[in-house]
């Protein structure tokens, strides 16, 4: 079933929420916070369908189209599993890193899959945790 207008406008100001509040624990540079947050947040006890994954991603990606700065990928991530697990769906928030040139990302995955990013993520950095 597609979900109204109204429910996509819902998911989203649901998604743009959850945003600022991640924001604001980058904002009092607050790791250790926005960590805690995403690491003890159960998994709702409730079926999930599907499309629910992929309505959520849709949801998070159109609030950062709506966002007034750039999008953080901790953030975005941080939001998304957040958002996921609250409708039923065991997601994880990973880590990752590469040394030369030194970067790190973050991305969502749902059973091993990366549902929030090119699927080629994992292949490019090297996983130092998943919470």
């Amino acid at each position: 079933m597609k979900p109204s207008r109204f429910m996509r406008a819902r998911a989203m100001l649901r998604a743009y929420s959850k945003l600022i509040s991640f924001e604001s624990c980058l904002a009092r540079d607050d790791f250790a916070g926005l960590y805690h947050r995403v690491r003890t947040l159960p998994v709702a006890n409730r079926t999930f369908h599907d499309s629910t994954t992929k309505q959520v991603c849709e949801a998070v990606d159109l609030a950062c189209v709506f966002y007034w700065k750039e999008v953080l990928c901790l953030q975005r991530s941080a939001a998304t599993t957040c958002l996921l697990r609250q409708n039923g769906v065991p997601a994880h928030l990973v880590l990752g890193a590469q040394q030369l040139p030194f970067k790190s990302h973050a991305w969502v995955e749902v059973k091993g899959e990366v549902v929030n990013d090119k699927s080629h993520v994992q292949e490019i950095y090297a996983v130092l945790d998943r919470c």
